[in-house]
C-alpha cells in the first residue's frame, strides 16, 4: 500500500494533515479533497453493511480547514430495511487557542446515504445516450499521481499535465486518481468517488482567468461504485450570477458514467489561483 495520502494518524484517535492535503487558497489551510476525504471514509466505517451501496454523498464546507490536528465523529441517522443514513462533522482543534469554547471547531458536515441494491423497477426510462458523451479517457495508460486534464479547446492537444494549457472559457474534463484519507487505510471505491468528485468545482468553475470561485458544498449521486484506480470529472452545466455559482459535472471510469456532481460555489477572486502562473505538478510523485 502506497504511503501517499491526506493524513497520518495522530493520538486520541487524531489525523495529521500530509503536504498532500495543502491548499492553494491559503496557505495553512486543507484543500476541498483531503476534508471529503475524511468525512467519505468516517461515513463508510459508520454505516457501510453487506447489500447497501452508496448513493449519495453530501458534504458542507463551510469553513477553512487548516493544517492542525483533526478527526471526524460520525453518527446513524437511519438504519432502515432499505435506506441506511449517517452524518459526520469533521472537527479540527486549534492550537493557539486559550479559550474553551474553542477548543474544537466545526469545519465541515456530511451525510451519507447508503441503498440496498435489489433489481430495477419494470418499464424503460430515459438515459443519456452513451454516444453523445464527450469524455474519453487518455488512450495512453497512466500509473502515476499526477491527473490529466484537457478542454475543448481548438488546437490544444487533449489530456496534458499542464493546466495552463486549459486556462480557457470553454468545457474541462480532468482524469484524476485519488490518494486514501489516512496513511495504512483502505481507498475504497465509495472514498474515492467522494475525493475525486471533489474536481466539480474545479472543472466547472475555472474559467480565462484562473478559478475564482470557492465551492461551499459538495453532492455525489451514485448508480453504481467507480471501477478502477481513476476517476474523470467533465464539466456539464455551469450557471453564475451576482457573484454565486452553481455547476453539474458527470463522474466517469473507463466504463463509462456513474454517477453526478454538484456545487454551489461564492466569489473569490481576491485569492484567485492564476494556473498559468502556478505549477501543481511538483506535489505528485511516484508511489
Amino acid at each position: 500500500m502506497s504511503d501517499i495520502a491526506f493524513f497520518r494518524p495522530d493520538t486520541d484517535g487524531r489525523v495529521l494533515p500530509l503536504a498532500y492535503a495543502r491548499s492553494l487558497w491559503a496557505p495553512g489551510t486543507l484543500n476541498g479533497p483531503a476534508v471529503c476525504a475524511l468525512a467519505a471514509h468516517a461515513a463508510e466505517q459508520r454505516i457501510a453493511e453487506p447489500g447497501f451501496r452508496a448513493a449519495r454523498f453530501t458534504i458542507d464546507l463551510f469553513k477553512a480547514a487548516r493544517e492542525i490536528p483533526t478527526t471526524t465523529r460520525a453518527r446513524v441517522l437511519r438504519a432502515g430495511g432499505r435506506i441506511r443514513v449517517a452524518e459526520v462533522d469533521v472537527v479540527q482543534f486549534p492550537d493557539d487557542s486559550a479559550a474553551e469554547a474553542e477548543a474544537e471547531v466545526i469545519v465541515a458536515r456530511a451525510t451519507a446515504v447508503f441503498l440496498r441494491e435489489s433489481q430495477n423497477p419494470p418499464g424503460q426510462r430515459w438515459q443519456r445516450d452513451a454516444g453523445a458523451r464527450t469524455f474519453s479517457p487518455p488512450t495512453t495508460a497512466v500509473d502515476d499521481w499526477a491527473p490529466r486534464f484537457a478542454s475543448d479547446a481548438a488546437g490544444v492537444g487533449e489530456w496534458d499535465q499542464n493546466m495552463g494549457n486549459h486556462q480557457n472559457g470553454l468545457r474541462k474534463r480532468v482524469w484524476t486518481r485519488a490518494a486514501p484519507a489516512v496513511v495504512g487505510t483502505e481507498l475504497t471505491p465509495f472514498v474515492r468517488a467522494a475525493i475525486s468528485a471533489e474536481s466539480t468545482s474545479l472543472i466547472c468553475n475555472w474559467g480565462t482567468t484562473g478559478i475564482g470561485f470557492i465551492n461551499c458544498d459538495l453532492t455525489v449521486a451514485l448508480s453504481r461504485l467507480p471501477r478502477g484506480d481513476r476517476i474523470g470529472v467533465e464539466a456539464d452545466s455551469h450557471t453564475e450570477h451576482d457573484g454565486i455559482s452553481a455547476s453539474t459535472a458527470g463522474l466517469y471510469d473507463a466504463d463509462g458514467m456513474w454517477g453526478v456532481g454538484m456545487v454551489t460555489a461564492v466569489n473569490n477572486a481576491a485569492a484567485e489561483i492564476d494556473f498559468t502562473s502556478v505549477d501543481v505538478r511538483g506535489r505528485y510523485r511516484e508511489a
